[in-house]
């Protein structure tokens, strides 16, 4: 298990509070995570990240949460793999216990993710297995077996996609399963409303990040074609998202449940 405390940076006036607002991410340490990380942080969140296999992009996104003045821990967790989902639980149970002696965090983002672009004449049953297992399978029962250590009154936020509302050629597979997460999530919104807990979807757009090769960032083509279908005229950058999930997470959008929230710049309208 790789962990790290920050400490408040000499700019900050006030310390860090142990009251503050915990935030898990899984898939934290690089691309879109990140940026929500970063932008929790920001906003006076502490955070414990998740990682499969890149320990120093973990670490060097936990220096960055520490840098902005919060507390940061980061975990390892496959979250293809639910039979190690108790484990983790009990490794995020030390942590908390550790660094904020508590017994609980607050808001829970499920954003781990891979990507596979495929004709669907073309999808093999390994690829689809695999989608199921780390999008839908793996947010189910990581959010399940997660649910008492999220505090009442918290927030679960999972990522969806633009692919699940519009389609385009090669991700039949990868949207279909983005399409069972929103179900989840209103059903999630329902059944932990006795507990003060919301439960919403956020639908990023085509970003400039590494996710499928990073065709869209690295492909120009690609890069202008989504272009000229957002209104507002370029596409999006992980900050984006990021800013997105800092409000969704703020205290005073709490009301807001059961809701998809789309943020790609107003693709295809």
């Amino acid at each position: 298990m790789l962990s790290a405390v920050g400490s408040p940076s000499s700019s900050k006036e006030t310390p860090m509070s142990t009251t503050s607002p915990i935030a898990l991410i899984t898939g934290g340490s690089r691309g879109l995570g990140r940026s929500m990380a970063l932008k929790l942080a920001e906003h006076g969140t502490d955070v414990v990240l998740t990682y499969r296999s890149n320990q120093a992009e973990a670490e060097a996104a936990v220096t960055a949460i520490t840098q902005l003045g919060r507390r940061a821990v980061a975990l390892p967790l496959d979250v293809g793999k639910a039979s190690t989902f108790s484990t983790f639980a009990e490794q995020l149970r030390a942590a908390l216990t550790s660094q904020w002696q508590r017994e609980q965090f607050d808001n829970l983002v499920n954003n781990a993710g891979i990507g596979v672009h495929a004709s669907f004449a073309e999808t093999t049953e390994a690829q689809f297995d695999e989608l199921v297992n780390v999008h839908f399978k793996g947010t189910f029962f990581l959010t399940q077996t997660l649910l008492p250590l999220i505090a009442d009154g918290g927030r679960i936020l999972n990522v969806s996609s633009g692919l699940a509302r519009f389609a385009l050629p090669g991700y039949s597979a990868y949207a279909s399963m983005k399409g069972a997460i929103e179900v989840l999530t209103r059903y999630l919104a329902k059944e932990l409303g006795a507990r003060r807990i919301a439960v919403n979807t956020l639908a990023p757009g085509a970003i400039e990040t590494d996710f499928g090769g990073g065709v869209v960032r690295d492909n120009a083509d690609v890069n202008a074609f989504v272009a000229a279908q957002t209104a507002l005229g370029r596409v999006g950058l992980p900050d984006d998202i990021g800013g997105a999930v800092a409000m969704l997470l703020a205290k005073d959008s709490g009301w807001i449940n059961a809701q998809r929230i789309e943020v790609s710049g107003g693709m295809f309208v």
